[in-house]
C-alpha cells in the first residue's frame, strides 16, 4: 500500500444534516465503513486527501480508525449535483488477498484504420481483482484496425490475477467509418454518374 492511501478517520456519534454541513464547513467529510458483517462505523474524513484520492477509481484505504488500521474500498462518492462538493462516502471493509468485484474504466489507446474512428461502447468492465491490487484502468489497442473490426470484453487483455465477471460478448470498441464520410462519399458518387448520364445524354 502506498503511504498516500494511509488516511486517519475520526470516529463520529453525530449524525443529521446539520452536523455534517458544520464537518464539511471544517473540511472533514463524513463517511460510513461497513462490510464483512460488521457493524457499519460512522468517521470523519479528511476532505483534502479524500478529494485527491477519489480522483481515482476504486481507491483501496488504510485507515486509522482510532488506533486500529482497517483496509477499505471507496465504494460510492456523493456529490452535491450542484456545487460538486463531496457529501459523504461509502467505505466497503476488505481483506489482503481477497477478491472482490469492480468496476474498472476502459481506456482506448492508438490510431485505427486511416477515415475510421473508434467508438467505446462500454466505458468500463466488471472484474473480479484482488482488494490490493485493483487495476486503474484496461487499455484498449485500436492501432490499425480496420472499419468493422469489434473488440468485445472477453478479448481485452487482463492483469494477472484478474478474471472477467462482464459478459465476454459485452462490446467494448467498435470500429467504423463516420456517417458524415459515407454521406460526402455517396453525394461524390451521386455527382459522378449525374455526370456520365449527362454526357451520354448530350452525345
Amino acid at each position: 500500500m502506498s503511504e498516500d492511501n494511509k488516511v486517519h478517520a475520526e470516529l463520529r456519534d453525530n449524525f443529521g444534516k446539520g452536523f455534517a454541513r458544520r464537518l464539511r464547513a471544517a473540511g472533514k467529510i463524513p463517511a460510513v465503513i461497513y462490510g464483512h458483517g460488521t457493524e457499519p462505523v460512522h468517521v470523519a474524513l479528511p476532505g483534502h486527501q479524500m478529494s485527491l484520492l477519489i480522483r481515482r477509481a476504486n481507491a483501496v484505504l488504510e485507515l486509522d480508525v482510532d488506533g486500529t488500521e482497517q483496509l477499505t474500498l471507496v465504494k460510492d462518492v456523493q456529490k452535491d449535483p450542484v456545487h460538486q462538493v463531496i457529501e459523504h462516502i461509502d467505505l466497503l471493509v476488505v481483506k489482503k488477498g481477497e477478491k472482490i468485484e469492480v468496476e474498472v474504466p476502459v481506456v482506448v489507446e492508438g490510431e485505427s484504420a486511416p477515415g475510421t474512428i473508434a467508438n467505446l461502447d462500454a466505458t468500463s468492465v466488471t472484474l473480479a481483482v484482488e482488494a490490493t491490487h485493483i487495476p486503474e484502468h484496461i487499455v484498449v489497442s485500436v492501432e490499425g484496425l480496420e472499419d468493422g473490426t469489434h473488440v468485445t470484453a472477453g478479448e481485452l487483455s487482463l492483469p494477472k490475477g484478474a478474471a472477467l465477471v462482464s459478459d465476454a460478448e459485452l462490446l467494448v470498441v467498435a470500429i467504423s467509418v463516420p456517417a458524415a464520410t459515407i454521406a460526402a462519399e455517396d453525394e461524390e458518387e451521386a455527382e459522378a454518374a449525374a455526370e456520365v448520364e449527362a454526357e451520354a445524354a448530350a452525345e
